[in-house]
Parts: structure tokens; C-alpha cells; sequence
């Protein structure tokens, strides 16, 4: 394990260019960077709510190198300044950027800035390494945030914490329809349901969210598995609650399975739906037959409530 010194300082290197420079820029740098090393960054498109995420194949690359300044002889810099110059006059290549760094433990340094933070209204997160009594009526849930698939920090986890802990009734069967880290499954077994189901496609949201339910003290009541909602699913049945905190695209196209999961006379809470987006999830849910109870809007992101009609 390397020893991380704060006095050690560093020199980045970075450059834009045109996707046909790259290559030869990244050859300059891996001569002169700490071990070789070049980090490349291409330009990509994406929806506000994460979706259809693609590579921009025709724009800007931005290219990167680190240099121990240790090392670094005062014509080192003007060496690379004007090799890139000859580059550039084969291809478009913008000014070379330096930036002197110093080194800081980073896996430590921003543990100050992360303690205790509210989920829900009565629901909060607590970092591993800060004590917290609760004051009545709080639930806390201890969560590293350094485990991927969130720390309750997105607008759209905290509304549907809020959801559920308006609609959960102690005992009830939830279903957590892309668990991620686990905040709202743990949260709602720890307002009382009696049995949480997750599912996740991706293999360390499942790790993780299993993680969190242990280190909770609820692992006997949530059960996380790999794989989605339907037919051939982990988990069948009808339950209470159904909980999906996704995106619009997918929840549109888990419709029939969430409406299914949920038993007559309960409650579905969708999430994760930027609000340029709600109008076309409200005409899905409302064609199979729910009732929109109510929805919260936070920023640019919505949570809808909807009751399924009792038998």
C-alpha cells in the first residue's frame, strides 16, 4: 500500500483535442507521466435523468497525465508545450493546461464534510465514524458512503424515503424494485415492515445492498437478489408496497410487472422520474388502472403515489 504524503505535489497535464489527436497525444504523455499513466475523457451525451447515456464519438477529447514535481527538470514542461505544438499542426490540439497538485488522502479527506444528513422526515444516514444519538422517533441508518449506488444525497431517494415513511404501516410485505445501495429497503425495515424484497441487475448493488441490511441489524428481514421485476424474477407474489426508484424510461417499461407486484388495495411509489418526463409515466400507470394519490416534486425530480383499487 502507498503512504500518502501531503508534501508530495504534483503536476497535471491536460489537453484538449480532436478525437484523431488523441492517440498521439496520449503517446506524448505516457514519455513523461508518473508511471506511463494517461487518463483519457471523451465527450458524451445524456438525458438530465442519467438515461441514454452515449459516447460523442465527433467531440472534444480532454487527455491527462500526472508528473511527480519532484522529478520534473524546469524544461520539461516546454519540451511537451512544444511537441504539442508540432502536433497541432496536423490536427486540432488546444492549449496544454498545468496545474501543480498537491497529494491528500483522499479516501479520508472528505470524511469532514460527511457526518449525519436527513433522508426523510423521520430517517437518517449515519457515517460509520461519527456517533449520533438519535432524538425520538428518528431512525438512523448507518451507511459508508464510500459503497457505491448512493448515500440518500439525491433528491429523489429523499422524496421516497418521505413516501414510504408516510405510507408504511408496521408489518407490511415491500418490494424494492432496483435497490442500489439498500437506503430505502433498510429504511423501511427499520419503520417496521416485517419483509423487504430487493432486486438489482447490477451484481455490486446486490453486495452492497446486503452489506447495509447486516451492518443495520436487518438482514433477517431483507433479502436482496440479482434480477428485476416479472415473471421468471426472484421473487413472486403480491406485496404491500412496492417501491421502484429508477428512471422514467425503465419504470415505463416495468409497468405491467410493478402493477402486478402490488397487491389490491396497495401502494406503488415511483421514483427517479425528472419532471420533463412525469406527464408520460402518469398516462402508463394510469392506463393499467392505479390512481395517482399524490406526487412531490424536489428540484427537477418527482415522486408519485399511486393506490391500487382494492379487490
Amino acid at each position: 500500500m502507498s503512504v500518502v504524503d501531503p508534501n508530495r505535489r504534483w503536476i497535471e497535464l491536460s489537453v484538449v483535442c480532436e478525437p484523431e489527436a488523441v492517440e498521439s497525444v496520449a503517446e506524448l504523455f505516457a514519455r513523461y507521466g508518473f508511471n506511463q499513466g494517461v487518463a483519457i475523457e471523451e465527450s458524451f451525451t445524456q438525458d438530465a435523468d442519467g438515461d441514454n447515456f452515449a459516447v460523442d464519438q465527433t467531440g472534444p477529447v480532454t487527455v491527462r497525465t500526472f508528473l511527480n514535481a519532484a522529478d520534473v527538470k524546469p524544461e520539461t514542461i516546454e519540451e511537451i508545450r512544444h511537441a504539442l505544438w508540432y502536433l497541432g499542426r496536423l490536427r486540432a490540439i488546444g492549449d496544454l493546461a498545468v496545474t501543480e497538485r498537491a497529494e491528500e488522502d483522499w479516501a479520508n479527506a472528505w470524511k469532514t464534510h460527511y457526518s449525519v444528513h436527513p433522508v426523510g422526515n423521520r430517517v437518517l444516514v449515519r457515517a460509520p465514524w461519527h456517533d449520533y444519538a438519535p432524538e425520538p422517533g428518528q431512525v438512523v441508518i448507518e451507511l459508508d458512503p464510500g459503497m457505491a449506488f448512493g448515500t440518500g444525497l439525491h433528491p429523489s431517494t429523499q422524496l421516497s424515503m418521505i413516501a414510504v415513511e408516510e405510507v408504511l404501516r408496521p408489518g407490511d410485505r415491500v418490494l424494492d424494485v432496483g435497490i442500489g445501495s439498500g437506503i430505502l429497503a433498510t429504511g423501511a425495515a427499520l419503520l417496521g415492515a416485517s419483509r423487504v424484497d430487493g432486486v438489482d441487475v447490477e451484481p455490486v448493488a446486490v453486495r452492497s445492498a446486503r452489506e447495509n441490511a447486516e451492518r443495520n441489524g436487518v438482514a433477517d428481514r431483507v433479502q436482496v437478489a440479482l434480477g428485476s421485476v416479472g415473471p421468471g424474477e426472484p421473487f413472486t407474489g403480491e406485496y404491500d408496497l412496492v417501491v421502484a426508484n429508477i428512471i422514467a424510461r425503465v419504470l415505463i417499461e416495468l409497468a405491467p410487472h410493478l402493477n402486478a407486484a402490488v397487491r389490491p388495495g396497495g401502494t406503488l411509489i415511483l421514483g427517479g422520474i425528472i419532471d420533463i418526463k412525469e406527464d408520460a409515466v402518469v398516462a402508463v400507470f394510469t392506463d393499467l388502472g392505479l390512481t395517482l394519490d399524490r406526487r412531490q416534486q424536489r428540484e427537477d425530480w418527482v415522486v408519485q403515489v399511486w393506490r391500487k383499487a382494492a379487490a
